[in-house]
């Protein structure tokens, strides 16, 4: 199990929740910097300094608005504060964000396979000049003077949505950072483009770690926590078109509820949206419900390849960790 913060919570309570994860055997923590919110590398620096085992993880910085050299020294520093744990999580961001902050977002792809080759040699500790159609540098290195010119040993998780970015970090990634607000069988689909990519580089779909974002909103009382989620995977269908299009929601649904809301989306409009999305589009892409119910939910997503489930808590977050490692540790008791 892995936990998932956004901005929902203050950096300080992140920083609990994540030793509260530690001391319950979760993997890992990974920190959002998907909207205009929260830059993820700081709470990153602050988890991984209260913590021992947990590894930190990006999910994730984009492509396009740090320079390739900064992105590498970035994740080189927090490596030295925690040496072995930090997970670099790349994505290509989405629309309409990236234009309206002066991002001209073409050939996604082709972008996001130059900047995992560079950033990836960067932190090898290469001395790298590339001459790509995004990337472009000249007899560059992590210029460490006074550290430790080691090899960093940062894998690199590409958040990809579409299946060409699927088959592409098949390709070249060490991990896949499968999305949220998907059902199950886009799971199996996406496991299988990772798979042709991974032929593409003569290895398996085994070789490639995939890891999956899920929401998850548990509670005792089932319609609390199926409103709890409503509320969140409305604005998601509403306006993100890469989760728009890989949910499996009818377009008919999906345009209802683009003519409610606008971006950002007010209160009332969302209050307005939630109300076209049934119980069953809620439980269908996302854990949602009481405790055992969110539990089976995850382990659908598992069934369908994904090997860490990174539960998005809403509500109480420490009611959600502890749930799931009660879970966990019961299932381990079952098989012995």
């Amino acid at each position: 199990m892995a936990l998932y913060l956004q901005d929902r919570h203050t950096i300080r309570e992140g920083m609990a929740f994540a030793q509260l994860a530690e001391q319950c055997g979760f993997e890992a923590v990974w920190q959002a910097e998907s909207r205009l919110a929260r830059e993820a590398t700081v709470p990153m620096a602050a988890i991984a300094a209260v913590t021992e085992r947990i590894k930190v993880g990006a999910g994730v910085v984009n492509t396009w608005t740090r320079n390739i050299a900064l992105l590498a020294a970035t994740f080189a520093t927090l490596d030295d504060l925690a040496p072995g744990r930090v997970l670099l999580g790349l994505g290509a961001w989405w629309e309409p964000l990236a234009s309206k902050v002066g991002v001209r977002r073409r050939q996604p792809v082709q972008a996001m396979r130059e900047t995992v080759e560079v950033t990836r040699r960067l932190l090898a500790m290469e001395r790298v000049s590339y001459n790509g159609a995004f990337v472009m540098v000249h007899d560059i290195e992590l210029d460490i003077v006074h550290g430790e010119r080691r090899r960093r040993n940062v894998p690199i998780y590409i958040g990809a949505t579409g299946m060409k970015m699927m088959e592409l970090t098949g390709e070249i990634g060490d991990g896949a950072l499968l999305n949220y607000m998907v059902s199950p069988a886009y799971t199996a689909d996406a496991v299988e483009a990772l798979g042709r990519g991974a032929a593409l580089a003569g290895r398996s779909v085994e070789d490639i770690d995939r890891p999956q974002l899920i929401v998850c909103s548990l509670d005792h009382d089932r319609s609390v926590a199926l409103d709890r989620a409503r509320e969140l995977l409305t604005q998601y269908l509403g306006q993100q078109p890469h989760i728009m299009q890989a949910s499996g929601v009818s377009q008919g649904l999906l345009d209802e509820i683009g003519r409610v809301l606008t971006w950002p989306a007010k209160p009332e409009q969302i209050e307005r949206a939630m109300q076209l999305v049934p119980d069953d589009v809620v439980q269908l892409l996302t854990a949602s419900g009481t405790p055992d119910e969110c539990r089976a939910k995850v382990r659908e997503y598992v069934d369908a390849g994904c090997t860490c489930p990174i539960l998005y808590p809403l509500g109480d977050v420490p009611a959600t960790i502890e749930a799931f490692a009660e879970g966990r540790l019961q299932a381990q008791e079952g098989r012995a």
